[in-house]
């Protein structure tokens, strides 16, 4: 379309156009899309309000085609802005660029300095290397120069010429050898040799320089040559070597042969560790004996020793109890003893007086805190007299269970006092406790007590201990017997003057400065304070921080306390006191020793656990099979009681799990199918659910989640602070299992006189009772001729045509037997009852 004519023709010139434009989107990204244009519109160049007039200032534009409402000072306003918005968005842009160009500078300087530092510490590292390289060299040449300057000396006095002119020369010749480096005697290199080294020695330089730079080209890659498999790490071991070599410190150090504690059982990787030698080596050894292990499996000693062997070492046998050899056995010297206080033991039948003295001693009262007024603990004090002697005192229970305490308290002692009742006199465990000290070879003394009473009679009680073999002093013996009173206080000056007296004659010695050792004679797990041992030490001084072990457990003495309840620092020979900081309760009567270290009592610890577990092993697996099926077929007519005993000490526990053993006969026993020291737990209420069985607590009580899971399971619960109360009611539960025992009462006799037949009942015999009466309910047995042919109950019971219960003697009556036809004429009815009877153990 044109516009010169002012007519308009029809063409293509006006259509649209395809074209492209690019979309920006966010994060930098962008797209081309097609569009449509059209042809812009060609402006005449007219003059109009739009175009710049003579004072430079923008046209406004044809006022026609201006939006609606828009004056020509708005136009101009808007013309301003949008120029001022362009020249702001080019300096933004040259901004930019200038930001973007600095940046780039400033990396590439960056750059620079790297690749410079990098290039400058390159150098510096090849002019040390070279450095080096030059002092190695010229020492070198100057050993190599000393060395030819010798044998050439030596050459030249080996061929000495005659003649003075002949001299000179061959020592003109050696100097210029010398000088040159090289022997005058011999050929001297040609130039194209020379400069064959020189070149090959460039060539090594230069491979030499490559491996250093740890770089690789890809021809030398492709070639396969030698810096490809050559690593910097291979050359710097090279080096070493090289260092080494130069400095005669190449030979290898020679293999000692060590001796090698081998026990009955060994890992490969411990084995290894105690040769000084590679895992791996033992293992390739073993394989190479075709045994296909690991550096975990166990090997037993005979093929341990064989592989000890052919690694040049020395086997030594050793045991596992090997590890209690640490314990100290030291042998005393007498100049290091001094007298200690005697450990004397309180012994008798119970209620004889044993604690009421003892009491009267200590000036306590002891006695009355202790439930039902019986002993059930062993006691452990310390007196000091008023003439300045210190005792150590011993009270043990008197009551049978406690058997075990009693043997325990002789034999941790050195003197005994056996306690009698002057009008009780000798009684059983009068008897026992003088056997305890018998076995134990301890020195007694007889304090005849309760002499105050008026039925008391000393001289009795003298005569009646003849018969065990104890001979006092007022009969010729050396027994010494004390009359005392614990309720006035008689005699107790002069019981402790014959504990003195006997213990001077023992002449009681110790050595305070050495590891500790002592007895356990009391154990018990206390809330708050964990597992607490009453320890008797006999020999040395147990302080606090002392690692100790003690039967199965071991632990670090954390607190040690006294009969007082008083904590002290340390305690010496024959004082009793409370030790704190056990991993677990020990049993009464284990030894306690003091070790070094903490790994020596795990080791001796874990050791006793381990021999005590083969043990009980042990003796499960002698049991026969046939043993063990008699011992299943005699159970099974075996009615078992079972319980779960828990109580407050271990020598408590001890007595009662021997009290409840011993209940029973061969139709009904006790079992007890767990024992422990400390309170009544959730497991012991689930164990006793399990078991169907009742939890007994002495002197302890369960806790709160304990009594909850015991209620809501139906677990019975039963407390005592009294043993022989315990072992009553548990004699008395036992005695419910057995079977009731059945009496026969024989009640009368009849004889048959007829045999009748009748229609519905079968025979019937017409009898006479002879003797008692015949009753209906009662059971009969039919006799012939003395001889016992049928035993049952009656069908029937008639006197004439009537059924009656029972029919008394001299009266006839008709019986009919049950299930039982084959009577006769003058057999015999034997009438009885059968009674219950309960039965106890």
């Amino acid at each position: 379309m044109s516009d010169t004519d002012g007519k308009k023709t029809l063409g293509l010139g006006g259509g649209s156009r395809p074209g492209q434009v690019k979309q920006s989107f966010s994060h930098g990204r962008t797209k081309n899309v097609v569009v449509e244009t059209k042809a812009k519109k060609r402006v005449v160049n007219k003059p109009g309000p739009g175009a710049k007039g003579a004072g430079g200032k923008p046209r406004l534009g044809d006022p026609s085609k201006r939006p609606a409402g828009i004056s020509d000072a708005e136009m101009e306003r808007r013309l301003k802005a949008l120029q001022a918005a362009k020249a702001r968005e080019a300096e933004e842009t040259a901004q930019r660029a200038a930001e973007e160009k600095a940046r780039e500078e400033e990396r590439e300087r960056r750059r620079a300095e790297i690749e410079t530092k990098e290039r400058e510490e390159r150098e510096r590292v090849e002019a040390l290397r070279m450095k080096q390289e030059e002092e190695d060299r010229k020492k070198r040449e100057a050993e190599l120069r000393a060395q030819k300057k010798e044998e050439t000396r030596k050459a030249v006095k080996t061929d000495a010429p005659q003649t003075p002119q002949d001299r000179a020369a061959a020592e003109a010749a050696a100097s210029r050898a010398e000088t040159k480096g090289v022997v005058a005697s011999g050929p001297r290199k040609t130039d194209r040799e020379r400069d064959r080294n020189e070149r090959d020695a460039r060539n090594a330089k230069s491979k030499e320089d490559n491996r250093r730079s740890g770089k690789l080209s890809l021809n030398q890659a492709l070639s396969g040559g030698e810096g490809r498999h050559r690593s910097m790490a291979a050359m710097k071991r090279k080096q070493e070597r090289q260092r080494q070599k130069a400095m005669g410190g190449n030979q290898r150090a020679e293999k000692q042969s060590r001796e090698v504690r081998l026990p009955e059982t060994i890992l490969v990787g411990e084995l290894a560790n105690r040769m000084a030698e590679r895992s791996a080596d033992v293992v390739k050894s073993l394989m190479k004996m075709g045994m296909m292990v690991t550096a975990n499996q166990a090997l037993d000693a005979d093929t341990a020793e064989l592989v000890i062997e052919e690694f040049g070492h020395k086997a030594v046998r050793v045991s596992d109890a090997d590890v209690e050899q640490v314990i100290d056995q030291i042998e005393d010297k007498s100049e290091d003893l001094i007298a200690r206080p005697p450990i004397v033991a309180i012994m008798g039948h119970v209620d004889h007086g044993k604690t009421s003295l003892l009491d009267a001693i200590r000036k306590a009262n002891v006695q009355s805190s202790e439930a039902g007024g019986i002993t059930q603990h062993i006691g452990a004090y310390q007196v000091t007299t008023e003439s300045g002697a210190v005792l150590s005192f011993l009270d043990t229970p008197g009551h049978a269970a406690f058997t075990s305490m009693r043997a325990r308290g002789a034999n941790v002692t050195d003197i005994v006092i056996l306690v009698v009742a002057a009008d009780d006199s000798v009684m059983p465990q009068t008897i026992e406790a003088i056997n305890h000290a018998k076995a134990a070879k301890v020195p007694m003394i007889i304090a005849i007590n309760k002499i105050d009473k008026h039925e008391a009679n000393a001289q009795r009680v003298r005569t009646q201990l003849l018969q065990h073999e104890v001979v006092v002093e007022e009969m010729g013996g050396d027994v010494q017997t004390v009359e005392v009173s614990a309720k006035s206080g008689k005699g107790l000056d002069t019981l402790l003057e014959a504990i003195a007296l006997q213990a001077e004659i023992l002449e009681l010695r110790a050595n305070p400065d050495r590891s500790a050792s002592g007895a356990v004679i009391e154990a018990k797990l206390d809330v708050g304070r964990g597992p607490v041992a009453t320890v008797l030490v006999q020999n040395g001084t147990l302080k606090r921080g002392d690692i100790f072990v003690v039967g199965e457990q071991w632990g670090k003495v954390r607190a040690l306390i006294n009969d007082q309840g008083e904590r002290v620092e340390e305690a010496g020979p024959s004082v009793p006191v409370e030790v704190l900081g056990l991993n677990g309760t020990p049993e009464a009567g284990d030894v306690l020793n003091v070790v070094e270290t903490e790994a020596q009592a795990r080791e001796i610890s874990d050791y006793r656990i381990s021999a005590a577990k083969d043990k009980r092993a042990a003796a499960g697996a002698a049991t026969t099979l046939e043993q063990m099926m008699a011992k299943a077929k005699a159970d099974q007519n075996v009615s078992e009681l079972a319980v779960v005993v828990k109580a407050d000490v271990q020598g408590s526990n001890e007595a009662i799990v021997q009290a409840l053993e011993k209940i029973g006969n061969d139709e009904v026993r006790v079992r007890v199918i767990h024992s422990g020291v400390g309170a009544i737990t959730e497991s012991d209420v689930g164990l006793a659910e399990a078991s169907g069985c009742p939890v007994i607590g002495f002197n302890v009580r369960a806790n709160a989640p304990a009594r909850n899971s015991a209620n809501q399971k139906g677990v019975e619960i039963r407390y005592y602070s009294i043993i022989y109360d315990l072992v009553d009611d548990i004699k008395a539960a036992a005695s419910g299992l057995l079977s009731a025992e059945i009496r026969e009462n024989f009640i009368g006799y009849a004889t048959i006189k007829e045999v009748f037949k009748v229609t519905g009942v079968g025979k019937v015999a017409g009898c006479l009772v002879t003797e008692g009466v015949a009753r209906r309910s009662a059971g009969v047995r039919l006799l012939r001729d003395d001889v016992v042919v049928h035993e049952g109950t009656l069908k029937t019971l008639k006197r004439f045509k009537d059924e009656v219960k029972e029919v008394q003697s001299g009266q006839e009556c008709g019986m009919a037997f049950e299930h039982y036809d084959d009577i006769r004429p003058n057999d015999v009815i034997e009438i009885f009852e059968r009674e219950e009877i309960e039965r106890s153990l």
